[in-house]
Protein backbone atom coordinates (compact mmCIF):
# COMPACT_ATOMS: atom_id res chain seq x y z
CA UNK A 1 0.00 0.00 0.00
CA UNK A 2 1.76 3.81 -1.19
CA UNK A 3 2.32 6.14 1.17
CA UNK A 4 -0.43 8.94 0.18
CA UNK A 5 1.39 12.18 -0.04
CA UNK A 6 4.89 10.70 -0.77
CA UNK A 7 7.91 12.82 -2.51
CA UNK A 8 11.23 11.79 -3.55
CA UNK A 9 12.83 12.90 -0.63
CA UNK A 10 10.41 11.27 1.29
CA UNK A 11 10.84 7.73 -0.40
CA UNK A 12 14.50 8.18 0.50
CA UNK A 13 13.59 8.27 4.19
CA UNK A 14 11.44 5.72 3.83
CA UNK A 15 14.37 3.86 2.38
CA UNK A 16 16.58 4.23 5.43
CA UNK A 17 14.34 2.21 7.68
CA UNK A 18 14.54 -1.26 8.61
CA UNK A 19 12.66 -3.77 5.91
CA UNK A 20 9.69 -4.37 8.32
CA UNK A 21 9.40 -1.15 9.50
CA UNK A 22 9.29 0.67 5.51
CA UNK A 23 6.30 -1.83 4.96
CA UNK A 24 4.95 0.16 8.35
CA UNK A 25 5.68 3.42 6.95
CA UNK A 26 3.93 2.86 3.76
CA UNK A 27 0.95 2.50 5.01
CA UNK A 28 0.66 5.86 6.64
CA UNK A 29 0.46 9.28 5.47
CA UNK A 30 2.90 11.77 5.61
CA UNK A 31 3.18 14.38 7.85
CA UNK A 32 5.80 17.20 8.59
CA UNK A 33 5.87 19.02 12.13
CA UNK A 34 7.85 22.65 13.57
CA UNK A 35 9.80 22.16 16.14
CA UNK A 36 8.29 22.19 19.31
CA UNK A 37 4.84 21.25 18.01
CA UNK A 38 3.12 18.67 20.23
CA UNK A 39 2.29 15.34 18.32
CA UNK A 40 0.49 13.48 21.38
CA UNK A 41 -1.39 14.84 23.78
CA UNK A 42 -1.50 12.79 27.40
CA UNK A 43 -5.21 11.78 28.00
CA UNK A 44 -6.15 11.89 24.59
CA UNK A 45 -7.30 8.52 23.25
CA UNK A 46 -5.01 6.79 20.91
CA UNK A 47 -5.98 5.78 17.49
CA UNK A 48 -2.35 5.81 15.46
CA UNK A 49 1.30 5.27 15.84
CA UNK A 50 3.71 7.53 14.38
CA UNK A 51 6.95 6.45 12.22
CA UNK A 52 9.60 8.96 12.71
CA UNK A 53 11.18 9.46 9.29
CA UNK A 54 13.18 12.53 10.66
CA UNK A 55 14.25 14.60 13.69
CA UNK A 56 13.39 13.70 17.06
CA UNK A 57 10.98 13.75 19.59
CA UNK A 58 10.79 14.20 23.85
CA UNK A 59 8.72 11.97 25.45
CA UNK A 60 7.06 13.69 28.55
CA UNK A 61 4.21 14.40 31.45
CA UNK A 62 2.83 17.89 33.35
CA UNK A 63 1.31 17.81 36.56
CA UNK A 64 -1.52 20.12 36.87
CA UNK A 65 1.13 22.72 38.56
CA UNK A 66 2.91 22.53 35.10
CA UNK A 67 5.78 20.80 36.15
CA UNK A 68 7.28 18.79 33.52
CA UNK A 69 9.05 15.16 33.26
CA UNK A 70 10.60 13.77 30.27
CA UNK A 71 10.91 10.20 29.87
CA UNK A 72 13.33 10.22 26.95
CA UNK A 73 13.46 11.00 23.62
CA UNK A 74 12.93 9.13 20.10
CA UNK A 75 14.84 9.96 17.04
CA UNK A 76 14.70 9.25 13.35
CA UNK A 77 14.32 5.15 12.16
CA UNK A 78 11.96 4.74 15.47
CA UNK A 79 8.45 4.95 15.86
CA UNK A 80 5.98 6.03 18.86
CA UNK A 81 2.71 6.28 20.05
CA UNK A 82 2.44 2.20 20.15
CA UNK A 83 1.47 2.29 23.33
CA UNK A 84 -2.40 3.14 22.55
CA UNK A 85 -3.21 0.75 20.16
CA UNK A 86 -5.36 -0.91 22.00
CA UNK A 87 -7.85 2.01 22.27
CA UNK A 88 -7.10 3.42 25.48
CA UNK A 89 -6.09 7.09 26.61
CA UNK A 90 -2.13 8.30 24.98
CA UNK A 91 0.10 7.53 28.65
CA UNK A 92 2.49 10.38 27.74
CA UNK A 93 2.83 13.61 25.73
CA UNK A 94 5.22 13.45 22.53
CA UNK A 95 7.06 17.01 21.67
CA UNK A 96 9.19 17.96 18.49
CA UNK A 97 12.81 18.67 19.25
CA UNK A 98 13.56 19.70 15.81
CA UNK A 99 11.69 20.07 12.78
CA UNK A 100 9.88 16.48 12.36
CA UNK A 101 8.89 14.30 9.56
CA UNK A 102 6.69 11.44 10.14
CA UNK A 103 4.44 8.37 8.64
CA UNK A 104 1.00 8.67 10.95
CA UNK A 105 -0.33 4.86 10.60
CA UNK A 106 -4.16 4.08 11.67
CA UNK A 107 -4.82 1.18 14.04
CA UNK A 108 -6.45 -0.29 11.28
CA UNK A 109 -3.52 -0.29 8.97
CA UNK A 110 -1.21 -1.36 11.38
CA UNK A 111 -2.99 -4.58 12.16
CA UNK A 112 -2.93 -4.93 8.53
CA UNK A 113 0.49 -4.77 8.84
CA UNK A 114 0.49 -7.57 11.89
CA UNK A 115 -1.03 -9.75 9.73
CA UNK A 116 0.99 -9.81 6.60
CA UNK A 117 4.34 -9.23 8.75
CA UNK A 118 4.02 -11.06 11.64
CA UNK A 119 7.55 -11.06 12.95
CA UNK A 120 6.71 -7.53 13.60
CA UNK A 121 4.46 -8.17 16.20
CA UNK A 122 7.59 -9.35 18.28
CA UNK A 123 9.51 -6.03 17.66
CA UNK A 124 6.47 -4.33 18.97
CA UNK A 125 6.30 -6.58 21.92
CA UNK A 126 9.72 -5.79 22.61
CA UNK A 127 9.80 -2.54 21.93
CA UNK A 128 6.78 -2.15 24.50
CA UNK A 129 9.06 -4.26 26.94
CA UNK A 130 11.86 -1.83 26.94
CA UNK A 131 9.98 1.09 27.04
CA UNK A 132 8.02 -0.12 30.14
CA UNK A 133 10.65 -1.22 31.91
CA UNK A 134 12.65 2.66 31.21
CA UNK A 135 9.79 4.14 32.71
CA UNK A 136 9.56 1.51 35.73
CA UNK A 137 13.50 2.28 35.73
CA UNK A 138 12.68 6.17 36.10
CA UNK A 139 9.85 5.92 38.79
CA UNK A 140 12.57 3.70 41.22
CA UNK A 141 15.15 5.95 40.05
CA UNK A 142 13.13 9.18 41.39
CA UNK A 143 11.60 6.81 44.71
CA UNK A 144 15.10 6.24 45.29
CA UNK A 145 17.92 8.49 44.95
CA UNK A 146 18.24 11.82 45.90
CA UNK A 147 18.55 14.95 42.77
CA UNK A 148 22.26 14.39 42.39
CA UNK A 149 21.55 10.77 42.18
CA UNK A 150 19.47 11.57 39.35
CA UNK A 151 21.22 13.62 37.59
CA UNK A 152 24.24 11.38 37.61
CA UNK A 153 22.05 8.58 36.33
CA UNK A 154 20.55 10.98 33.77
CA UNK A 155 24.54 11.62 31.99
CA UNK A 156 26.14 8.23 32.60
CA UNK A 157 22.99 6.47 31.17
CA UNK A 158 23.48 7.95 27.83
CA UNK A 159 26.51 6.00 27.27
CA UNK A 160 27.98 4.83 30.51
CA UNK A 161 30.96 6.18 32.67
CA UNK A 162 33.73 8.25 31.08
CA UNK A 163 36.93 7.14 31.56
CA UNK A 164 39.74 10.14 31.44
CA UNK A 165 41.29 8.26 28.45
CA UNK A 166 37.86 8.08 26.87
CA UNK A 167 35.69 10.65 27.51
CA UNK A 168 31.73 11.02 26.57
CA UNK A 169 30.71 13.81 24.73
CA UNK A 170 26.41 14.55 25.34
CA UNK A 171 25.19 16.60 22.64
CA UNK A 172 21.97 18.37 22.40
CA UNK A 173 21.46 17.84 26.29
CA UNK A 174 20.69 21.31 28.41
CA UNK A 175 20.49 21.67 31.63
CA UNK A 176 16.43 22.59 31.34
CA UNK A 177 16.44 19.05 29.60
CA UNK A 178 17.86 17.13 32.38
CA UNK A 179 15.94 18.99 34.87
CA UNK A 180 13.03 17.90 33.15
CA UNK A 181 14.49 14.43 33.31
CA UNK A 182 15.17 14.30 37.02
CA UNK A 183 11.97 16.31 38.59
CA UNK A 184 13.75 18.79 39.62
CA UNK A 185 14.47 22.83 39.15
CA UNK A 186 16.78 23.97 36.65
CA UNK A 187 18.40 26.10 39.16
CA UNK A 188 19.61 23.30 41.22
CA UNK A 189 20.85 21.22 38.46
CA UNK A 190 22.72 24.22 37.15
CA UNK A 191 24.28 24.43 40.61
CA UNK A 192 24.89 20.90 40.74
CA UNK A 193 26.63 21.06 37.39
CA UNK A 194 28.64 23.57 37.83
CA UNK A 195 30.38 21.80 40.97
CA UNK A 196 31.29 18.96 38.61
CA UNK A 197 32.61 21.12 36.21
CA UNK A 198 34.72 22.91 39.32
CA UNK A 199 35.62 19.92 40.11
CA UNK A 200 36.93 18.19 37.00
CA UNK A 201 34.58 15.56 36.26
CA UNK A 202 32.63 17.41 33.37
CA UNK A 203 33.02 20.60 30.61
CA UNK A 204 30.09 22.16 30.05
CA UNK A 205 29.02 23.71 26.66
CA UNK A 206 26.53 25.26 24.75
CA UNK A 207 23.93 21.76 24.42
CA UNK A 208 26.95 19.57 26.01
CA UNK A 209 28.27 18.37 27.97
CA UNK A 210 31.82 16.42 28.30
CA UNK A 211 32.20 13.55 30.90
CA UNK A 212 35.65 13.99 31.82
CA UNK A 213 35.97 10.58 34.03
CA UNK A 214 33.72 9.13 36.54
CA UNK A 215 31.45 10.69 38.26
CA UNK A 216 31.36 10.66 41.73
CA UNK A 217 28.49 8.41 43.83
CA UNK A 218 28.03 11.15 46.59
CA UNK A 219 28.33 15.33 46.60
Amino acid sequence: MPVSNVSAAHERLIAALSPSLQALALRGAVRAYKKSSIVINEGDAGETLFVLLQGSVKVFSTDQSGREITYGTIGAGDYFGEMSLDGGPRSASVMTLEPCVCTVVTRTAVREHLAQEPEFALDLVAQVIRRARSATEAARSMALLDVYGRVIATLENEAGPAKPEAPVLLTQITHQSIASRVGASREMVSRLLKDLEKGGYIELGVKRITLRKKLPARW
